[in-house]
């Protein structure tokens, strides 16, 4: 019985989270917005101003007490599972990591266009990344992947969408970012897989 392989990079993304907030939560408060921008949370004038672009990359593995990671986790657990089996390790890190900075690239744009400047953190970006990448790939494979079906999906992006634009606190730019990232990279990267047939040998 063929068995799909284990999720060892959602795994690993599960666990370097989870481990970065262990050990700022034994630093300090991880609730609080000067010591989350003192150990790389993103900050609009931080990046443009200072020219500290790393922050764009570090911040999506930082979380603003346990709810926003448990949050971030559960979904990363489930759409990962699903997505990696599918693309395959290599494609899935390129896709998480991608999007994360695609969703906090889009967040920075529109904070310095707005003039809206706030210290943000989280792998919502990249979350939502995987959600629009899991999307493509079961349009790709004729809306239905297993359990999944597109029409799910979909609501679950909308039902994702509409929590976030309603709730307050809420990066929506890095959501709709890392959601547009995803969906963009998997149609580059995703290749539905060709049926298999044995070859049989003809008869002499």
């Amino acid at each position: 019985m063929d068995q799909k392989p284990k999720a060892v990079c959602t795994a690993a993304m599960i666990i370097i989270n989870v481990g970065v907030f262990l050990i700022l939560s034994i630093a300090g408060n991880t609730e609080d917005a000067v010591f989350m921008l003192l150990h790389g949370a993103m900050y609009e004038p931080a990046v443009t101003q200072d020219h500290e672009f790393y922050r764009i990359f570090t911040s999506m593995f930082m979380h603003f007490g346990i709810d926003h990671l448990l949050n971030n986790m559960v979904l990363l657990g489930a759409l990962g599972w699903n997505l990696e089996s599918e693309t395959g390790k290599v494609r899935f890190v390129i896709i998480y990591l991608i999007s994360g900075l695609g969703g906090n690239i889009l967040s920075l744009y529109h904070g310095v266009a707005a003039e809206t400047y706030a210290v943000s953190a989280g792998a919502s970006g990249a979350v939502f990344g995987l959600m629009g990448a899991l999307l493509y790939v079961v349009i790709a494979n004729k809306g239905r992947l297993g359990r999944l079906s597109g029409k799910g999906l979909l609501f679950m992006v909308a039902l994702s969408l509409y929590f976030g634009l309603t709730s307050s606190g809420v990066d929506n730019w890095a959501h709709i970012g890392g959601l547009i990232s995803g969906f963009i990279l998997a149609v580059i990267l995703y290749r539905r897989p060709k049926p298999y047939s044995p070859y049989i040998r003809p008869e002499v």
